[in-house]
């Protein structure tokens, strides 16, 4: 068989896996031989904090991605190449080294990241290297699910309509990157080293392991078997942060350890079946995609509102305002469910869909802080960060973003927080302060009678703050300050 490149490099980004692997598919299919690198990008990583979830669950990750190469190659020497480099220069160097005649990797859609990808494509093309760029990380991407009008679409709805169509009864199609394993080159000598330990890239272990969060290929099955039972109940159970509702995930599919087509491949049938939980958890894939095609075809929304209108609204500024911010991140608000929601992302880079969306409007709508600010602080702390979904996020609840909630719904952190959890067990979790508090009082402590409060063995102000806002007054300061977008009629919401 006549190959179309004699050594190819794939090169790993976020793609941690063998199995279904889009870009390893095709170079093994297009090469007589196949290295594969990953670099530890010291462009990101040199900013980051020395103790890192993500660089822990990436290294776990590459461990079992070697092993699972060199089982694939079936000859010794072979496995994974990792660097400690900036990438866009170590990768050209690389492919040169190794003879390769084309690099393959999976798309991202970042800024930052198709800057990089951008100065790699030219480095590799003035030394006559093709880049062979492929779509994984999601169903549909950029401008392939567009209006009739051929537009990109910016509600939701008419999107997942338009995703699911496309899709077809089938499903989207996998790819065998399992078949030609054999075309794995055996590495190099000076290049076989095993994937560096965390100290060796200069970090420290967290608690990543003690949360339970298994890294790989592996972990992401685990994961996976672990919520398939749980999907039909999706819809009803998803609201709850103190019930096991979620898939959990989001960290796999952050960093490619599990194929989102295979995820998909699993809930279509039960949608099609008319599974109501199947469906709402398919559209969270929808979701996902519809994100990404937003930061694709709108990429101004990385540094400012998707509805321009909205960046003529003034924020709080000044020492008062990074005190109520300091209070908001460090889970003292006095404002059980938000500070619960925080102690979670502190504790676990986790934090519960649900109580995504109440910390987030707490602190625009009741704060008057820069939904900006709230994005920075869960993109440094969320292990699955990904700035397409933590940006639509973020402007949602700040209203300023595609089918956002309109500025007038504010969340009633009390309401929310009796709603979806109503006996107090997710604050209790959390917040152990007020474990003694009753599942009426718990929800705003500052409301307890006295004799409930000394019963309980709380002082407020000492072992939990009074709220930093009240709720109608914070509110009113909302409306008008969102009233230099529009005036609308105003329609109170819970």
């Amino acid at each position: 068989m006549e190959h179309t490149y004699p050594t190819g490099l794939v090169w790993f980004r976020r793609d941690l896996r063998t199995s279904d692997n889009p870009a390893l598919a095709l170079a093994l299919q297009s090469c007589a031989q196949v290295h594969c690198v990953f670099v530890f990008d010291r462009s990101i990583l040199d900013a980051l904090p020395r103790a890192d979830r993500r660089v822990e669950f990436i290294q776990a990750s590459l461990v079992e991605l070697d092993a699972d190469l060199r089982a694939l190659a079936g000859k010794a020497g072979a496995g994974l190449v990792v660097r400690h480099a900036v990438a866009a220069d170590e990768i050209p160097r690389l492919a040169a080294t190794l003879q390769a005649q084309a690099v393959f990797a999976a798309h991202d859609y970042e800024p930052a990241a198709l800057a990089r990808d951008a100065q790699v494509q030219t480095a590799l093309a003035a030394s006559g290297v093709a880049w062979v760029g492929v779509k994984d990380q999601v169903i549909f991407e950029r401008r392939e699910v567009l209006t009739q009008t051929g537009k990109p679409y910016g509600v939701f709805t008419p999107y997942l309509r338009a995703w699911l169509a496309r899709m077809g009864d089938a499903g989207p199609a996998r790819h065998d990157s399992h078949s030609h394993g054999k075309r794995l080159a055996a590495r190099p000598a000076g290049f076989d080293a095993p994937v560096p330990t965390l100290a060796d890239i200069g970090f420290e272990p967290t608690n990543l392991r003690a949360l339970g969060i298994a890294p790989g290929a592996s972990g992401a099955q685990a994961m996976l078997e672990d919520f398939l039972p749980r999907m039909d109940a999706y819809d009803e159970t998803r609201n709850f942060p103190a019930v096991k509702g979620p898939s959990y995930l989001g960290v796999h599919l952050r960093f490619g350890t599990v194929s989102v087509r295979q995820l998909v491949a699993l809930a279509l049938p039960r949608h099609q079946d008319g599974d109501k939980g199947a469906s709402v958890w398919l559209a969270e894939l929808g979701w996902r995609d519809f994100y990404f095609q937003i930061l694709a075809n709108f990429p101004q929304v990385a540094t400012g509102a998707f509805k321009p209108e909205y960046d003529a609204i003034v924020w709080e500024q000044g020492p008062h305002a990074q005190a109520l911010f300091a209070a908001w991140c460090e889970g003292r608000t006095g404002y059980p469910l938000v500070d619960a929601a925080m102690a979670q992302i502190n504790q676990s880079g986790y934090m519960h869909n649900r109580l995504r969306m109440v910390a987030g409007s707490f602190l625009v709508k009741h704060l008057g802080l820069d939904w900006r600010w709230g994005e920075a602080y869960f993109a440094k702390h969320l292990n699955d960060f990904d700035l397409s979904a933590n940006n639509g996020g973020w402007q949602w609840v700040a209203s300023s973003g595609c089918d956002a909630q309109p500025y007038f719904r504010i969340f009633n952190p009390v309401t929310q927080s009796e709603r979806f959890d109503a006996s107090g067990k997710f604050i209790k979790r959390y917040l152990p302060a007020l474990a003694g508090l009753d599942a009426k009082s718990i929800h705003a402590p500052w409301l307890a009678k006295p004799l409930v409060l000394q019963a309980a063995g709380l002082v407020l102000g000492r072992d939990y703050p009074e709220p930093v806002v009240d709720h109608a007054t914070a509110r009113a300061l909302t409306l008008q300050r969102y009233g230099v977008v529009k005036k609308v009629e105003i329609v109170d919401q819970p």
